[in-house]
């Protein structure tokens, strides 16, 4: 599931989320922002790529700062409930997780001084095999 910056909190002040929640609604985004409608995409893009206030956003859509704060809400909301049913940011990251800790290991055994020069290349392979993966 996700991590403790769930749910998103907004600051009276009106500040944005601390940089760890921005990075999960990007993630999320990623993943699930063309389930949003279009007008939700509009709404997230304009706060979190472009940085545009609530001010700001409200007068580029000739709607209230308040329709911008409760559509914000609802969108992170819709994505976080797409996570918690799909679980792919979640995969991701353990498939992330376990890539690195691969390719960590055949580090190690490709550095090792025993062993033969034929198992060496071939834990070279399988480690770009990984990093391709990640790309």
């Amino acid at each position: 599931m996700l991590d403790s910056t769930f749910p998103f909190c907004y600051h009276r002040s009106g500040m944005k989320n601390s940089l760890d929640n921005l990075y999960e609604i990007s993630l999320l985004l990623d993943f699930y922002g063309a389930l949003l409608s279009a007008r939700q995409q509009e709404i997230l893009a304009f706060y979190h790529e472009e940085n545009y206030s609530l001010q700001e956003i409200a007068a580029e859509l000739g709607i209230s700062r308040q329709a911008v704060h409760d559509a914000i809400k609802k969108a992170e909301k819709a994505l976080q409930d797409y996570e918690e049913k799909l679980g792919l940011v979640a995969r991701f990251r353990r498939q992330e997780s376990v890539l690195e800790e691969t390719a960590a290991a055949l580090d190690a055994l490709a550095g090792s001084r025993e062993g033969d020069e034929a198992l060496r290349t071939q834990l070279l392979r399988i480690k770009q095999n990984i990093i391709s993966l990640e790309e």
